[in-house]
């Protein structure tokens, strides 16, 4: 299940509550696009801003609508306590795996973050997706600590930062292999490095956009796995517009401007006090979408 495109749509909120049609809506465009997998509950979707019950309805309600596509639920919280009780919850809702991040307040060591993710396999049946991303949680994980977690039966996949240099993302890539055993699968992170990754060796693309707009991601992902990195190279490149939207204001803020502005959630979907974009960077955004003719 832990390859090729997974795609992070957003949990559109309206009234300040979860927009369970706008969510469904969302869901089976995605297996229509044709992606391999549809993370729900990812920083995409907000998971952090969510109570249990909000949590557990959202991945209801995509494995509802995601027609035998599997649906991985974030699980990530302060607490191991919440971890485990949100990752019961998520298989209860018919999830079929975790993707489990080191939230944190105050700062976590390495012994905190592996026994986190040991605490979960020991109480889960569902395999692990571990989550690194420290541009969102703050923690950066070491290759001492990626040793440690894929000891742990359980743990499937990693999703791992963008590297932004070709020769780097390809030495990374092998340095990773000889670390980790070959039933973890490796994922690339940020979606501007998506094509980079893959082409050095990146099993899958845990991405922001393609929950949203997934038809050219689903075209990116299958040219790069079938080997012709020249045209996901150019595909990506002609992203760049959206990329470099990304890198001004997050990927969350444009993501949810374009679900908006093309009509998938209403306007102010985010948790406050998360405000989104102004009006005139929301003009921006709307530039880029017919300039690049995105549609969801």
């Amino acid at each position: 299940m832990f390859t090729g495109l997974s795609a992070f749509p957003l949990t559109p909120l309206r009234d300040d509550a979860v927009d369970h049609e706008a969510l469904a809506a969302i869901v089976r465009r995605l297996v229509a696009a044709g992606v391999d997998s549809i993370t729900v509950l990812g920083s995409t979707g907000s998971y952090a801003y969510l109570d249990r019950a909000e949590r557990q309805a959202a991945i209801a309600t995509a494995v509802e609508h995601a027609d035998g596509v599997p649906v991985f639920a974030g699980v990530g919280a302060l607490r191991t306590k919440h971890v485990l009780e949100h990752a019961a919850d998520a298989q209860d809702a018919g999830a079929q795996a975790l993707l489990v991040a080191p939230v944190s307040y105050q700062p976590l060591t390495a012994d905190d973050v592996l026994g986190l993710f040991t605490d979960v396999v020991e109480h889960t049946d569902l395999p692990v997706i571990v989550y690194d991303n420290p541009g969102t949680t703050r923690f950066a994980f070491d290759d001492a600590l990626y040793a440690r977690l894929a000891d742990l039966p359980g743990i499937a996949s990693i999703k791992i930062p963008g590297i932004a240099d070709a020769a780097a993302a390809h030495e990374r890539l092998r340095e990773l292999r000889e670390l980790l055993p070959d039933r973890i699968t490796i994922g690339i992170s940020g979606d501007a490095h998506a094509a980079r990754g893959l082409a050095a060796g990146c099993d899958a693309w845990y991405s922001v956009i393609a929950g949203t707009i997934a038809p050219p991601m689903v075209a990116l992902t299958r040219a790069a796995l079938a080997g012709d990195h020249d045209a996901a190279a150019a595909a990506s490149a002609r992203l760049q517009p959206l990329w470099d939207l990304f890198a001004e204001h997050g990927s969350l803020r444009v993501t949810a401007a374009i679900a908006e502005h093309l009509g998938m959630a209403t306007r102010s979907c985010l948790p406050r006090p998360i405000l989104g974009l102004d009006d005139e960077q929301r003009r921006r955004v709307h530039a880029v979408v017919a300039e690049l003719e995105l549609e969801a």
